[in-house]
């Protein structure tokens, strides 16, 4: 079979200024949706997904398994589960034990802006011992007594500051008391990173709470089995032991249908877009039907014009996909989303680009295919007469 030259593709790109501009637009906004699709999908996993270590284990207050902001469990938990429990991590002669609180708070910047709601993290120092992933990166941990905090660089982003080191020294009203920001940290993409921690002590006054959130707590020896027998024999205390990865993991699944729901939007506003790029190049392969018989008749099979028109076609999606390529990795890579949990980023990474590449790819030749066979299945007679 006799194949067209490619340049003979290329060339024609150039022949309608207009309709190029609508191909390429159109594949720029249809691989967009992928991106943004399977990155945003990609970017609460890998949260979730990096959050939690199989040695750790969390105490929550019994009924409150799927939420932790809803948990509640008395102060003596933590002294009692760490004299109870034999087998726990202990550092330098510190149990590895982190009684915390987890708050979803409005932060108030002295200027009176509206309040920004933030996941507050109210720590002791023995939580830097069993979240071992989290890392001070910039200033130092918080005081006990001072009302400082120390916010995670996916917090700091999503309150607008860029860079992330821009928020240090910051001060923000949390339910009208003044905390400034004095260190910044990172946890490997984890929801460490979309939190801001404080001392145990401050936001406990600060809430006016007499209760924890949980125990987080590191093994060394001990398994998970022993925790479960601690929190059924202590009923006095309402306590459920559940291991940090299984939380996630839970919580994953709680917001899958969400996952779903962007997808098939993504979905949804791609079809339109395919089919109003199916009509642009109808009209624009309707107007060259005198030119396709022309070619019939120098003897280039309905094959290869086929092929020629497809490869115009990808041409185009090419161009818009490596656009939208580039526009994401500019401004949407690391885009911070909001949720009950704290923040995530959109992950633009190698698998999100091959995928809207691939997506390109589909649309030039769904694009070109379908329009192209309807005016190649003209007789040639008929096609030499049209426009006449």
């Amino acid at each position: 079979m006799r194949l067209l030259p490619f340049e003979y593709a290329v060339r024609n790109l150039g022949r309608s200024p207009l309709r190029l501009m609508l191909s390429v637009g159109g594949s720029v906004l249809v691989v967009l949706l992928v991106l943004i699709a399977a990155g945003f999908t990609q970017g609460m996993q890998q949260a979730m997904r990096v959050s939690g270590s199989p040695d750790t284990v969390m105490l929550i207050g019994s009924g409150s398994e799927e939420s932790i902001e809803r948990s509640e469990i008395a102060m003596r938990s933590a002294g009692i589960v760490a004299a109870s429990v034999p087998g726990l991590l202990r550092r330098a002669g510190i149990d590895a034990v982190s009684p915390e609180i987890h708050l979803a708070m409005p932060l108030v910047t002295e200027a009176g802006t509206p309040g920004r709601l933030a996941v507050i993290r109210g720590v002791a120092p023995e939580a830097w011992l069993v979240h071992d992933d989290t890392r001070l990166v910039r200033g130092r941990a918080p005081q006990p007594g001072r009302s400082e905090l120390v916010a995670g660089r996916l917090a700091a982003r999503a309150l607008g500051f860029e860079p992330p080191e821009s928020i240090l020294g910051m001060t923000f009203s949390l339910d009208g008391e003044p905390y400034e920001v004095v260190g910044l940290m990172e946890a490997d993409g984890g929801v460490i990173e979309g939190e801001f921690w404080t001392a145990l002590t401050d936001l406990l006054v600060t809430a006016q709470r007499d209760s924890l959130s949980t125990v987080i707590l590191r093994m060394d020896q001990a398994e998970l089995g022993d925790l479960e027998a601690f929190a059924a024999t202590r009923l006095d205390l309402e306590l459920a032991a559940i291991a940090e990865p299984e939380y996630y993991a839970q919580l994953s699944a709680f917001y899958r249908p969400v996952r779903l729901l962007v997808i098939v939007t993504a979905i949804l506003i791609a079809i339109g877009g395919i089919t109003g790029g199916l009509n642009t190049m109808y009209a624009a392969f309707a107007s060259r039907v005198r030119e396709i018989g022309s070619l019939q008749t120098l003897g280039y099979s309905r094959a290869a014009i086929l092929w020629s028109l497809v490869q115009e076609s990808v041409l185009a999606s090419a161009i818009g996909s490596l656009i939208a390529c580039a526009i994401s990795l500019v401004l949407l890579d690391q885009f911070v989303i909001r949720f009950s949990m704290g923040v995530f980023g959109i992950s633009i990474n190698a698998t999100v680009l091959s995928l809207g590449l691939a997506a390109g790819l589909l649309l030039g030749v769904i694009g070109a295919v379908v329009p192209a066979w309807r005016c190649l299945r003209r007789p040639i007679p008929e096609a030499l007469r049209a426009g006449e």
